[in-house]
């Protein structure tokens, strides 16, 4: 499952966070990960000895808790009360921070930071970053881009033009996300995000013309940094097999299973001809047309077998007039 360091996750959201590291700074490999029966928000809580949180935080109650143990007589320092594995703790609304957590944090090499901002806040800004950076993810070739609000994936075999099309639909108002390497992350049980190499931002490799800076050429507003993917295009040769193959009016929606999240899919032959990128748009219409209860085969399918209804109804009349 995949994880990060208290480093990292101290490096990312420092300015954001206004994070100080107060002690245990041995603990900075310290790793924050999902276990697989455990949602992300569960990584990041109050401090909680019941539901142990790997990111534990502290506001007003907590410290007051703290420090009224800390006061006590009979006080024996936090050895046995923190009887669990932790990540990370984090002292939030700026409070000072109780000797013996810090104390605690120096000796077991557990990383100690302080926040000047409230708990609530800083918790919904944690458990957001942890649900982005510890997505499942996977890699998946072709052209990702953002049609009509839709995050559509062009794919098919090398050399069918995924990247012409690409730049004639860029051309025409919509939006590169990722060409080539698209990063496909699971950020819920059903939602998968598509992101762009760090490397590959901005490009877009065409035959004859070579990488182009979509970005420069048509502006900041040709490019996404992510978009969530809801339709793949799978442009495939039209051959005469092919096209023997295609139900020309199937009901069935085609889907896909990426991370084992259903995505609606449509195949698109290639033929020359073809206004690729006008068929494109209308299969996103389509899509959205579905989304909202309307489907056009189904609607002609139904009218075809209401006429053949209603001629075979007057059939019958006609046949019972002759008589």
């Amino acid at each position: 499952m995949p994880s990060i360091s208290v480093r990292r996750l101290y490096k990312d959201n420092q300015q954001k966070l206004h994070l100080a590291w107060t002690a245990g700074t041995g603990g900075g490999d310290n790793r924050i990960g999902v276990a697989a029966d455990k949602p992300v928000l569960a990584l990041v809580g109050h401090l909680n000895f019941i539901h142990h949180n790997q990111v534990q935080v502290l506001g007003v109650a907590e410290v007051e808790y703290l420090n009224k143990l800390e006061q006590a007589e009979n006080s024996t320092g936090l050895d046995g009360l923190f009887d669990f594995p932790m990540s990370l703790v984090i002292v939030a609304n700026d409070l000072p921070v109780p000797n013996t957590l810090r104390d605690y944090c120096h000796t077991h090499n557990v990383p100690l930071l302080t926040s000047a901002l409230e708990s609530p806040y800083l918790m919904d800004v944690l458990r957001i970053y942890l649900q982005r950076v510890l997505a499942v993810s996977t890699m998946k070739h072709g052209v990702f881009l953002d049609v009509f609000e839709i995050g559509v994936l062009l794919t098919g075999s090398s050399g069918l033009g995924k990247s012409e099309l690409a730049l004639e639909l860029i051309s025409r108002g919509h939006s590169l996300v990722a060409d080539d390497a698209v990063e496909l992350h699971r950020t819920s049980p059903e939602v998968l995000e598509g992101r762009c190499p760090t490397m590959l931002r901005d490009f877009l490799e065409v035959r004859g013309l070579g990488v182009l800076n979509i970005r420069h050429i048509f502006g900041e507003t040709s490019i996404r940094p992510k978009k969530q993917l809801k339709l793949i295009i799978n442009l495939v040769p039209a051959d005469d097999e092919d096209m023997k193959q295609l139900d020309r009016l199937s009901i069935r929606s085609e889907t896909e299973s990426i991370l084992n999240v259903r995505i609606r899919a449509v195949t698109l032959p290639v033929a020359a001809g073809r206004n690729l990128a006008v068929l494109v748009e209308a299969a996103v219409r389509n899509y959205i047309l579905q989304l909202r209860g309307k489907d056009s085969t189904r609607e002609f399918l139904e009218r075809h077998q209401a006429m053949m209804k209603e001629e075979a109804f007057n059939q019958e009349d006609s046949d019972y007039d002759d008589d």
